[in-house]
């Protein structure tokens, strides 16, 4: 196209394409080249005057579009059976955004003025600007039941797998789903209570075989007692919630915040933006901005939808769902910080030294508008070059200075020696059906540590400032190893030839030391392993015991109200502490802070333990396809009743049964964590490369039973079973077998 653009094509076409809205773009898109740029400039400046853009650094961007969940009110159906919706949201000034309803088979249906709470994707159809999936009607919260379907003559009934229930559901022949019997299926109550006196129910999705893998998380869900369900109190207070303007805040919406997040987050509860300094007493120093979702505004003491929320703790977070502690409307819409939409936050302006030293900080009540929800990996794409047309607007002013003033705060880390453990993270991922497709380890990037460094930073801030406030707060706790587990550390670290400092107090980097000395040599897993697991668990506190683990002395959670319990608390003691409203912390909050961090601090272990038995089983039905496989892997755990393998390709932790180690008896040392096979002194310990087998693979238990081929590429010797010689054995000197075995690993550590 050679001719300028009008005014209405050129909104057009921000609508269309809200990724590619700088003025290079534009002019890429309708062919416009030399002098003519400067007309495009002209008539953008005029949007811009007459309200219908808003310039945010290089970008222009529709102030009128819809946020990513949203209200609707469902229409009568066209005459070809499509339901559109009117977005209850949007008050805009030109034509109304047009909403089809996209139904899932599951969903319940819809007529004409129901109001709905739903998930909008922006498409480019010629007769509507947005689709919908339903995540739920509004006002209607009906109970929901996860069990077993037994047909009948006339529908059937659900067994429920929660022990904690042994009330059956009807279902009516037309609500089955056309489930089959011994299916696993989620229902939700339909209706008045049928014969008998037993709810009704109706069949929502259809699980299949409960040890499938797509059942997995919802079983581990039930078993730990996790609430998966909100209360209709709850959610009609999230329903009444409305975005939040700027009385009685500081207008953030000119800061160029951006969002970082994994690539398949829903929800976004920090931001961030850096800039350098310009003292001229502060030279090479920097400015950071961290916005948190003021979640504290929309969930007050004493609600439901607070109730709620301490009784979960935590939200909880699964390889397929997410048990989320705040419902959708809050949680994925109004306290997420979705971009380009006005969101209420608490921000703290953070001034940095050039050598990354904290000189000063103070926190706001805001408003602001996230210019870029961006992930990982496409930030760390374009600090190395590779950029695309959302990043490279933002390279220069935004992401750049972002990386310039986390290179100074990695010198502030250096100097404060956190515990640097390096432990690969696994990520499990799904195909459509719910199995296990692959099982990856997360990469980690720059991108991840820099957030990381933010939010620690922002945290430390929150905690420093209360302090300062004499105002009551949880801190997060992380107390030093004992005594015991240090020796125990000590001794495997010197068994592998390795030096852990002894008689001083113990700092982390003197731990730091030790795993610096095994990087890159045959046993650095071992002592990453071995250093992790003498920690002691971290847990919340009124009381400050500092943070080991992150050498701090003055730490609170802050940055994830969305998703902790903890930092809302927190949240709300900084409303308390700078009179912002009267939203804060109450006396019946504070009478019982104990009680919350014992609580909150239990409900966290509980969502680990689901979360760690979900993956077990996903990884036992991924592997239940390769029994007879042979894999590599290392010795992870020695118990009396066998040994425990961590193979190197998934992860998984399968057992090597005792009585499965050829025909000797094995002695059991717990304080040195090893089998020892009393004929022939073979040895198995924590630590020592393996070559086994997969014999079976559980996925209902999670459990992975493995042979054991080789240790250290060497066979396992065949023993005397039975031998009278091997019970002799067993009562050799304990300290005599203890020293000459440390001294054969050391000898053949320095060789």
């Amino acid at each position: 196209m050679s001719r300028i653009p009008t005014k209405e094509e050129i909104l057009d076409w921000i609508s269309s394409n809200p990724t590619q809205t700088s003025k290079r773009d534009i002019a890429k898109a309708f062919g416009i080249k030399g002098a003519a740029r400067i007309d495009l400039k002209r008539l953008l400046k005029e949007l811009e005057a007459d309200g219908h853009l808003q310039k945010r650094r290089k970008t222009y961007r529709d102030p009128e579009s819809l946020p990513p969940v949203s209200v609707l009110q469902v229409k009568a159906p066209n005459s070809e059976g499509d339901l559109f919706a009117r977005p209850l949201e949007w008050h805009g000034e030109g034509i109304e955004p047009i909403v089809l309803i996209i139904p899932r088979a599951s969903d319940p249906a819809l007529g004409a003025g129901d109001r709905i709470l739903a998930r909008l994707t922006v498409v480019h159809e010629a007769d509507h600007n947005y689709e919908a999936r339903l995540i739920r009607r509004i006002g209607t919260n009906p109970k929901r039941v996860l069990g077993v379907f037994r047909k009948g003559s006339e529908g059937g009934r659900i067994v429920p797998i929660d022990k904690a229930s042994s009330t059956e559901w009807i279902v009516g022949d037309q609500a089955t789903l056309d489930a089959r019997d011994g299916e696993l299926v989620e229902a939700e109550q339909a209706g008045p209570k049928g014969r008998m006196g037993l709810p009704r129910a109706r069949i929502v999705e259809r699980l299949g075989d409960p040890s499938a893998p797509k059942a997995v998380s919802l079983i581990a869900i039930h078993q730990h007692g996790i609430p998966d369900a909100f209360p209709d109190e709850a959610i009609a207070e999230a329903d009444k919630a409305r975005p939040l303007g700027l009385s009685g805040r500081e207008d953030l919406r000119d800061l160029p915040l951006i969002t970082i997040d994994p690539a398949d987050a829903r929800d976004h509860d920090d931001a961030c933006y850096a800039e350098a300094d310009d003292d001229p007493d502060n030279p090479g120093g920097h400015i950071v901005w961290v916005a948190i979702a003021d979640v504290a505004a929309y969930v007050t003491p004493g609600s439901a939808l607070d109730r709620e929320a301490r009784k979960r703790g935590n939200s909880s977070y699964f390889p397929d769902r997410v048990v989320p502690m705040l419902p959708d409307r809050l949680s994925g819409d109004l306290c997420s910080l979705h971009e380009g939409v006005p969101r209420a936050c608490v921000a703290v302006r953070i001034k940095l030294d050039a050598e990354g030293n904290k000189i000063s900080h103070h926190f706001v009540r805001g408003l602001m508008l996230s210019q870029a929800s961006l992930h990982y990996g496409e930030v760390q794409d374009a600090m190395e070059g590779r950029l695309n047309e959302r990043t490279e607007p933002l390279l220069e002013g935004v992401i750049r200075p972002l990386y310039a003033a986390y290179d100074a705060l990695k010198q502030a880390r250096e100097r404060r020696q956190p515990l640097d453990l390096d432990l690969p993270e696994r990520k499990i991922v799904l195909n459509d059906d719910g199995k296990v497709e692959s099982v990856n380890f997360r990469d980690r990037l720059d991108a991840h540590r820099l957030i990381e460094e933010f939010m620690v930073l922002a945290n430390v801030c929150a905690a420093e400032t209360l302090i300062a406030k004499r105002s009551p707060l949880l801190f997060r706790v992380h107390e030093e190893p004992s005594p015991e587990k240090l020796n125990a550390l000590r001794e495997t670290a010197q068994s592998a030839g390795f030096n852990l400092a002894k008689g001083q107090v113990l700092q982390t980097r003197h731990l730091n030391a030790l795993l610096s000395q095994a990087a890159g040599t045959d046993e650095a897993e071992l002592i990453n392993i071995t250093t992790l697991r003498s920690m002691t668990q971290a847990y919340y506190s009124p009381e400050n015991f500092g943070h080991f683990g992150l050498a701090l002395q003055r730490y609170a959670h802050f940055t994830s109200p969305i998703r902790r319990y903890a930092d809302l608390i927190v949240h709300r003691a900084l409303v308390s502490s700078h009179k912002w409203g009267k939203d804060g912390l109450t006396p019946e909050e504070l009478d019982r802070l104990e009680d919350t961090a014992t609580h909150i601090s239990e409900t966290e272990r509980r969502s680990m333990m689901a979360e760690r038995d979900t993956t077990d089983r996903y990884l036992a039905a991924y592997l239940s396809e390769r029994v007879g496989n042979e894999f590599t892997g290392r010795i992870s755990g020695i118990a009396r009743f066998g040994a425990f393998v961590k193979l190197d390709e998934t992860g998984a932790d399968g057992l090597i049964p005792v009585r499965t180690l050829g025909r000797e008896f094995f002695h059991f040392d717990q304080e040195e964590g090893t089998l020892t096979g009393v004929d022939t002194g073979f040895t198995i310990a924590i630590g020592q490369r393996a070559a086994v087998r997969i014999t079976q693979a559980t996925p209902v238990t999670g459990g992975l039973e493995l042979e054991l081929l080789s240790i250290e590429d060497q066979a396992l010797p065949r023993g005397r079973r039975g031998s009278p010689a091997g019970v002799t054995r067993r009562k050799v000197n304990k300290s005599k077998r203890k020293k000459d075995k440390l001294a054969r690993k050391v000898l053949r550590k320095r060789r």
